[in-house]
């Protein structure tokens, strides 16, 4: 495989407890781990926090030179559809941010592309398993637990 055809593997979770939103984004170029970050968010919604998490992935992924197929690999599909759903949401902040990052992907080279794969959380395929585990193993407690404290 030439430099000028290279897949970049994004493995996304999320999990929330206690109000934290803990997202995980491992990144994997040619089977080899490239990026891994860690998000905490306080006070976000479900699917706010999947479509951050898949906001930063993206937006990690493109930001790599060379790259031309994009996988985001995700335990809730029904998260990645709402990129592609322009109709008014809460989140359409977020959903234009991530279609801006893919535009730009897009018009780099006309062979890019992006593909979206649902990996249920209890799978057991090695690179998602063990994203999912260390996100559900940390454990953060908030200083200011609600708006009220």
């Amino acid at each position: 495989m030439s430099d000028a055809s290279l897949t970049t593997l994004v493995i996304l979770d999320t999990s929330i407890k206690n109000n934290v939103a803990t997202s995980i984004a491992h990144i994997y170029i040619r089977n080899k781990p490239i990026t891994k970050t860690l998000y905490h968010a306080l006070n976000v919604m479900s699917i706010e926090a999947k479509l951050v998490t898949i906001r930063c992935g993206i937006n990690q992924a493109t930001s790599i030179n060379y790259i031309s197929k994009i996988i985001i690999v995700i335990d809730s599909i029904h998260a990645a559809k709402k990129i592609f759903d322009l109709s008014f949401h809460p989140f359409q902040k977020h959903v234009v941010a991530i279609l801006r990052e893919l535009h730009y992907f897009f018009s780099y080279h006309p062979d890019n592309h992006i593909e979206f794969w649902d990996c249920p959380s209890h799978s057991n395929w090695r690179l998602y398993k063990a994203v999912d585990s260390k996100t559900k193993s940390i454990r953060l407690t908030p200083l200011y637990p609600n708006k009220l404290s």
